[in-house]
């Protein structure tokens, strides 16, 4: 596929192994890599990963302050071919599904909906109040991708780096960077089904 303009964005979900793995993945790729990880986020990708915001954006084309509304992905104008937000926390969530715009991130997300772009959330939470489940489906109906970090276990990982790979696939898949999974189940003997 051609390369793309993507947003990567952590929240202080638990679960920042996720967006860790899909900004390293987008990056072998070869696609042009914005990042924005909120406070909270740069916590939770420290105590979880031993990853620092630093040495993760390292890797990237460009890192923005959560709150620098004058940073590109803040207007409509500037092009994104896709954004997720990885984990996504309640808050985060909660924001863009009511159209609270008061950082960068749920602001960049507001442009990716209004301009019809694609917008994958991956909410880690456990469980789900009718809140969580609401705001998830206001997101849906208006227009973004929610994509709970449920992995798989039908292709028998051996680590939780292929554990949680398989979620980065499907990220992949529904950011349009990649265009079929490469974790693809072919039925029970491994066979695709014709």
């Amino acid at each position: 596929m051609s390369k793309k303009r993507v947003l990567v964005c952590l929240t202080g979900a638990s679960g920042s192994i996720y967006g860790l793995r899909l900004v390293r993945a987008l990056k072998r790729l070869g696609h042009e890599v914005h990042l924005v990880v909120s406070k909270w986020g740069a916590d939770t990708l420290l105590h979880e990963t031993d990853v620092t915001v630093e040495q993760l954006g390292a890797e990237v084309d460009t890192v923005y302050d959560e709150h620098d509304l004058s940073a590109g992905p803040a207007s409509g104008s500037f092009h994104l071919d896709s954004m997720a937000v990885v984990p996504c926390s309640m808050k985060t969530l909660a924001g863009i599904a009511h159209g609270y715009a008061d950082n960068l991130i749920t602001r960049a997300a507001d442009c990716c909906l209004k301009e019809r772009k694609t917008l994958v959330l991956v909410p880690r939470e456990t469980p789900l109040n009718l809140i969580h489940i609401r705001n998830m489906e206001l997101v849906t109906e208006a227009g973004a991708i929610v994509l709970p970090a449920s992995p798989a276990f039908w292709h028998k990982p051996d680590t939780v780096e292929e554990l949680v790979d398989s979620i980065v696939d499907r990220i992949l898949v529904h950011m349009h960077v990649i265009a079929k999974p490469t974790i693809e189940w072919k039925g029970p003997n491994g066979v695709e089904n014709e």
